[in-house]
């Protein structure tokens, strides 16, 4: 019955039955207990009547290039709430722009008039580079309290230094006598739980009292975690980067990137990493320096009223994150254009490049690692690769992709699951039970106990004479000696065996844990795992080139290069480039990937195969799905996203798309000089669009501009309290002059200066190949579309992903807002 009602009502309920139930972030915050009202979008509901009466709402003018270029002549007296936004909404990118522009005009105007003026054009000129530079600095310092905080944490779970509380195990020991070098990780001033409280540091019992101790920590870290997360800031779970990609393109979602996101982001980030879930801190440290950019840019008006230019400073705060995630400035620039950024100009590249140079000069300043780098798995090879090796890199490449299509098809059903069932409603209770079975599972197996940072420096780094790892138990051949430091190829021992089997375990460990645990209700980020599965993997094949060039050193793809006694293979290279495959395959990034990973290695002639890894990782993860991890989750939550790389190749029409359909009613509109302040109203509460096209008479169908549902609401208010004799039967005019009325006849109420008069429109035969390239492109949330200058209908941003769902196969109902 209900969906018979809504279809009298021209709108199939049945049908697209998601799209105004709930949002994605109601299910993102779902297990949390958060209830949030999402009933309602903007864009839908420029023709949907499915939204409450008398809902607030914030639409835009979605004008074209010069739509409100006269706007704000137009309005003598600006009146407050007119051109604001509302909570999930999206901005008009248009409008904000024309806004900028007319600010900037006023401001070049006045700047002759007096020494203040030009002395606040001087502080609006560099309010940009002033904004950039404070999220770089706290990006960076909040990075280094990050990383001292969850290593010193991760060490409490095996014990803990008497000498000092504060040092984590390695600071513990630095200054003690009694360190050998074979177990240079003993001191008598760090004692473990076991020594603590059974005064045991061996034996059976020793064993079995810091597991148990380990499992404890890490599940009290884990409940802290959720527990803040839940109570205090929901926004603050997940990597972030999905959300911040939805915000770069222009959605709101308010509290997002907020002080208390802020604040509790960065405790739990410390806590979920020290409990030892399979999850890295590199991606939720871009919302971390998100928030940042936008707690700052509240500081100068030039940004805080405007959310288009407030996004500028957002890319630059994101590539700040990622410099201070790796280490790596020139990465975290093009990863922000490559992976997050929608809209990106010439100045956003040169702010994003000065905030990651000032975010990496603090973190290196503060010395977190101290090993005077700006990351903790920070290596340097001495040995060239050889063309041979590009065959093993390019079967990296191949494992790289396979994982991140397994990992997103795996992770996504599962999330999906999460959503449908019950178990989603129990969020610390998941975490509670994964952090359980990560803590018993990892304990015994020492790769996997290690944090997982750790772990990656580990399979990084390359044997030298000073390794005392089982990874680098060869078996020395005393005859064989070289006069440089690099060490031959050596047989591998028992130690390496036993590596191998250790770590083919962790990698089947690894491999189960993330999917489970990326998308739980912590702060949880996918790079350091990702990299973990490959630098694992890596290092093991590595390992077996390493084994298959020194016993059979005679065979022809060996004989020219790698000789008996030569130092050819290095396992610790093998690592990094299936670090960097897995990593591809998962995000599907390739140019910023590989220049984050060369930075991180300090190398450039390891780049070709880095590129040829990365770019195998992607093309075998394309050919199962063209969708990273993150646009997975973007389509999962049902944001209003437009990849733009994602290529719309159908032929169909403007007039395919539009609404209302044949079988719809007639689209609400308003007259420019022909309806009343009651006829007004009337329309507001009793329809729930955002936006009424104006036109010059129901006749004549001919368009005048396009008025948004808050501006009428908001300018009727106004004019009641503040003009004297506008009442309900006071005539609106639309029209530049106002229409000769009776003398009796109540004061009209002029409400042009509120109207866009050049919203953007399209013809009814206008291929949607080209509408779908112009919302892109700038950044609209509807047009109008037009038949010889008469109004036909309208398409919004949610009509074009339903569409483009639907020409994919896909139910729409399945991915819009779900």
């Amino acid at each position: 019955m209900e969906s018979e009602q809504l279809f009298h009502r021209g709108y199939y309920r049945n049908s697209y039955n998601s799209i105004t139930s709930a949002s994605s972030d109601e299910e993102l915050l779902d297990g949390a207990g958060v209830i949030m009202d999402f009933q309602t979008s903007e864009d839908d509901n420029l023709l949907d009547g499915d939204a409450s009466v008398g809902t607030h709402y914030t639409m835009t003018n979605g004008g074209s290039i010069n739509s409100s270029t006269h706007l704000l002549d137009l309005l003598d007296e600006p009146i407050p709430g007119v051109g604001t936004y509302d909570d999930f909404h999206t901005i008009d990118w248009v409008r904000e722009k024309c806004k900028d522009r007319e600010r900037h005009r006023r401001i070049n105007s006045k700047k002759k008039e007096s020494a203040w003026e030009m002395t606040k054009s001087l502080y609006d000129a560099w309010s940009g580079w002033l904004v950039v530079t404070l999220t770089g600095l706290a990006s960076g310092a909040l990075a280094g309290l990050i990383d001292i905080a969850a290593d010193w944490m991760t060490d409490l779970k095996e014990g803990i230094c008497l000498s000092a509380l504060w040092y984590n195990h390695e600071q513990c020991c630095w200054g003690s006598n009694e360190t050998t070098f074979e177990e240079r990780d003993k001191c008598p001033q760090w004692k473990t739980w076991a020594e603590l409280i059974i005064g045991q540091a061996e034996g059976p019992g020793s064993y079995i009292m810091n597991y148990i101790m380990y499992i404890f920590w890490a599940l009290s870290f884990a409940f802290l975690a959720v527990s803040l997360v839940k109570v205090f800031a929901p926004y603050a779970c997940g990597s972030g980067i999905p959300e911040i990609k939805t915000i770069l393109s222009g959605f709101i979602i308010r509290g997002y990137l907020g002080k208390w996101t802020l604040m509790i982001k960065t405790i739990t980030l410390v806590l979920a990493v020290a409990s030892g879930l399979s999850l890295g801190k590199e991606g939720p440290l871009v919302h971390v320096a998100c928030c940042c950019g936008n707690i700052f840019s509240y500081l100068f008006p030039k940004y805080s009223t405007n959310e288009a230019k407030k996004r500028e400073v957002l890319s630059a705060a994101s590539a700040a994150g990622v410099s201070v995630a790796f280490g790596a400035p020139i990465g975290g620039v093009l990863f922000s254009l490559e992976e997050v950024s929608y809209y990106f100009p010439l100045k956003t590249l040169w702010r994003s490049f000065f905030a990651a140079l000032v975010a990496a000069f603090v973190l290196r300043s503060i010395n977190p690692f101290g090993n005077s780098r700006l990351v903790l798995f920070y290596v340097e090879y001495h040995t060239p690769w050889y063309l041979f090796e590009l065959f093993p890199f390019i079967l990296l490449g191949v494992f790289g992709g396979l994982w991140g299509a397994f990992f997103i098809r795996a992770n996504i059903a599962w999330c999906r699951r999460r959503k449908s069932t019950k178990f989603g409603k129990y969020p610390v209770l998941e975490v509670i039970i994964v952090a359980a079975i990560t803590a018993v599972i990892a304990f015994p197996n020492p790769y996997t106990r290690l944090n997982t940072s750790e772990l990656i420096k580990e399979l990084f780094t390359d044997c030298g004479p000073l390794e005392s790892s089982s990874l680098c138990d060869y078996r020395n051949d005393m005859n064989a000696s070289k006069i440089v430091d690099d060490i031959p190829d050596r047989p591998a021992g028992i130690g390496v065996y036993s590596a191998i089997w250790q770590l083919c375990l962790a990698l089947i460990f690894k491999i189960i844990m993330t999917v489970f645990t990326f998308g739980i209700k912590v702060p949880s980020g996918l790079f350091i795992p990702s990299m973990a599965i490959g630098a694992i993997a890596g290092r093991i094949v590595g390992i077996a080139v390493e084994q298959l060039a020194y016993y059979h050193h005679d065979w022809f793809i060996f004989k020219e290069w790698c000789g008996v006694g030569t130092d050819c293979i290095t396992p610790g290279l093998y690592a990094m480039v299936g670090a960097a495959a897995c990593l591809g395959g998962v995000t599907r990034m390739t140019v910023s990937l590989v220049v984050i990973v060369f930075e991180l290695t300090g190398g450039l002639e390891y780049i070709v195969p880095l590129m040829a890894a990365v770019m195998t990782s992607k093309w075998v993860g394309d050919a199962f799905g063209r969708e990273g991890i993150y646009e997975a989750h973007i389509r999962l939550n049902g944001y209003p996203f437009l990849d733009a790389k994602e290529e719309f190749t159908h032929t169909t029409l403007a007039a395919d798309v539009m609404r209302p359909r044949r079988s719809d009613p007639p689209l609400a509109v308003l007259t420019q000089d022909n309806m009343t302040v009651d006829d007004i109203e009337n329309m507001i509460n009793e329809t729930s669009y955002n936006g009424f096209p104006v036109i010059m008479s129901k006749e004549s169908q001919r368009l005048v501009g396009f008025a948004l549902r808050r501006d009428l609401t908001i300018a009727i208010e106004s004019a009641r309290k503040k003009q004297e004799g506008i009442v309900g039967s006071s005539r609106v005019c639309f029209a530049q002059h106002t229409p000769s009325l009776p003398a009796e006849s109540p004061r009209p109420l002029k409400l042009r200066s509120i109207l866009d008069m050049s919203p953007f429109t399209v013809t009814d035969h206008t291929p949607m190949e080209i509408v779908v390239d112009i919302f892109r492109k700038l950044g609209l949330r509807q047009c109008l579309v037009t038949h010889n200058g008469r109004l036909l209908g309208i398409i919004t941003k949610k009509d074009i992903l339903r569409h483009m769902a639907q020409m994919a196969n896909q139910d729409p109902a399945s991915i819009m807002f779900n």
